[in-house]
């Protein structure tokens, strides 16, 4: 009997671009994705059937490993590779305004991870491949746009150190942005898998074979993943894809993906997303060029008999273990002691800095990237400012030109509930009212349209202070490689704080629509 499984898309839901994945033993697969600005960086899930997936922690965790204090929105660290050798894990990355391209290791994917390693040549995305005769081969982009290329070098690998010159093994099929390449040794031939056209519509994953790893390369006639001649499908910009084989020989890739609102902009960014892997009969691997065969909800008989996917569409935090969960990131730097989830039992303590979230800098901003497009966050938070510009409260932030806030700030020696939205840089307040509370609950609700940004009064009643354009939090209005991402605040607005505020919990849940 066929054993048909059905899977849900994105299988990581939420702004996690540029997977890249690796499977260790019989059926542990690890996936990682880009972090850009946030931190800690990289993220790493796991899972023991390729369609329920778990986060077990960040792969950079320290500043000996990378510095992103001072990083840009979308700057920071770019796509990543995760590979698995001889008992040992490798993440190979790009800090592109940083140290450039490096490689840590570990011999447990939840680490500790090693101080970075760093290698000499390429531009961004490098990947790993070790061969059977114990080769590594670094495969890298190079170059800008259409002069956008893959090069190809040995290495050393317990010191980074170039054993060959690089190469150029591949111009790609004429398109900008020949990038995120990686090289596999599949039923005796190698393989180049790279994306191509850039990061928008024209987004694909292409793919080239070789009897020799520095070719020369035959390049597939076809992309082998892209939509680009779909605009009326639901998952747009495919592309940036990576291979895994499972256990019983069936390979899957899982790529980046988007899921735009009436087919025009996406306030999640780019997602994760899994398809099965079929192989022409001439030995080509296809996904899916324009056939429509990915979809949000896939069928399969490729998947283990009895394998079921959990819908996750809530979570809470309580606040009650001395460590934050491992979803939580910073903007750009580990806070420090601005925040604390032990001086106060069961509470989260932040602390405001000088920084608002349109400050290029490390703003006291705890959060995670918004998994759905319908959801609401809320919070339950104790604040007593005592002096004028003090703020605290919930956020959904872009970037730096481009986020909404409601939260509780002092303003002529009076407390008040406010929100704004920066949109294009530009500040604009929606709304605010006297609060004679020192407790207050806040939420942030979104719809396909607009964010909703709402208080309870002294009924605990929820009301209003207004709503905002989803759109404008977008990378379809605003650039960048990024989503939104939800999370806890707090500001001096131009001078350190000196009265912290205390969350009592934070909840998120997908709003379902009723029929």
């Amino acid at each position: 009997m066929i054993n048909i499984t059905t899977y849900n898309n994105p299988i990581i839901l939420g702004y996690h671009p540029d997977p890249s994945i690796v499977r260790v033993g019989e059926d542990d697969y690890y996936i990682i994705t880009s972090s850009f600005e946030y931190f800690p960086a990289v993220p790493i899930f796991h899972s023991n059937d390729l369609v329920n997936w778990k986060q077990i922690g960040h792969v950079l965790t320290r500043e000996s490993q990378v510095n992103l204090a001072n990083r840009e929105s979308s700057r920071g660290i770019f796509a990543s590779t995760i590979r698995y050798h001889d008992g040992v894990f490798y993440m190979i990355t790009t800090d592109v305004m940083g140290i450039g391209n490096f490689y840590v290791t570990a011999t447990k994917p939840e680490g500790p991870w090693s101080d970075p390693i760093k290698i000499p040549y390429g531009n961004i995305d490098p990947s790993l491949m070790f061969d059977d005769d114990g080769t590594v081969y670094v495969t890298a982009q190079n170059g800008e746009a259409e002069n956008s290329h893959i090069i190809q070098y040995e290495i050393d690998i317990t010191t980074g150190k170039a054993l060959t010159e690089p190469v150029v093994v591949f111009q790609g099929d004429g398109g900008s942005w020949t990038e995120g390449p990686h090289l596999y040794k599949i039923r005796g031939m190698y393989f180049i898998l790279t994306a191509s056209g850039g990061t928008g519509i024209e987004h694909r994953s292409i793919i080239a074979r070789s009897h020799h790893p520095y070719g020369p390369y035959e390049l597939y006639e076809n992309s082998i993943l892209t939509h680009n001649q779909m605009p009326d499908h639901p998952i747009q910009n495919l592309g940036h894809a990576d291979f895994v084989e499972d256990k019983v020989g069936n390979f899957w890739a899982v790529f980046l993906g988007v899921r735009p609102t009436d087919g025009k902009y996406s306030v999640l960014g780019r997602e994760t997303f899994l398809a099965p892997v079929s192989w022409t009969e001439d030995g080509w691997p296809t996904i899916d060029n324009n056939d429509g065969t990915l979809e949000l909800t896939m069928k399969t008989d490729r998947l283990p008999v009895g394998t079921e996917q959990k819908q996750i569409s809530s979570f809470r935090d309580d606040f009650n273990s001395p460590n934050l969960e491992d979803s939580w990131t910073f903007l750009r730097t580990n806070i420090g002691n601005k925040y604390s989830l032990t001086e106060a039992k069961e509470r989260l303590k932040l602390l405001g800095n000088s920084l608002t979230l349109s400050d290029v800098g490390p703003s006291v901003f705890i959060n995670k990237s918004q998994q759905h497009v319908q959801m609401e966050i809320s919070t339950s938070m104790e604040f007593i400012p005592d002096s004028n510009g003090e703020e605290a409260g919930l956020a959904a932030r872009y970037n730096e030109e481009a986020h909404y806030v409601i939260g509780v700030r002092q303003i002529g020696g009076e407390k008040y509930v406010v929100a704004h939205t920066t949109i294009k840089g530009e500040n604009k307040e929606l709304g605010k009212v006297l609060l004679d509370s020192d407790f207050v609950q806040l939420a942030i609700r979104s719809d396909k349209e607009k964010y909703f940004f709402l208080y309870t009064n002294a009924n605990m009643e929820w009301m209003s202070l207004g709503e905002a354009p989803a759109s404008s939090v977008s990378p379809e209005i605003n650039g960048g490689f990024t989503g939104v991402c939800l999370g806890l605040y707090a500001t001096g607005n131009g001078k350190d704080s000196r009265t912290p505020a205390y969350f009592d919990w934070v909840n998120y849940e997908e709003i379902v629509d009723k029929d």
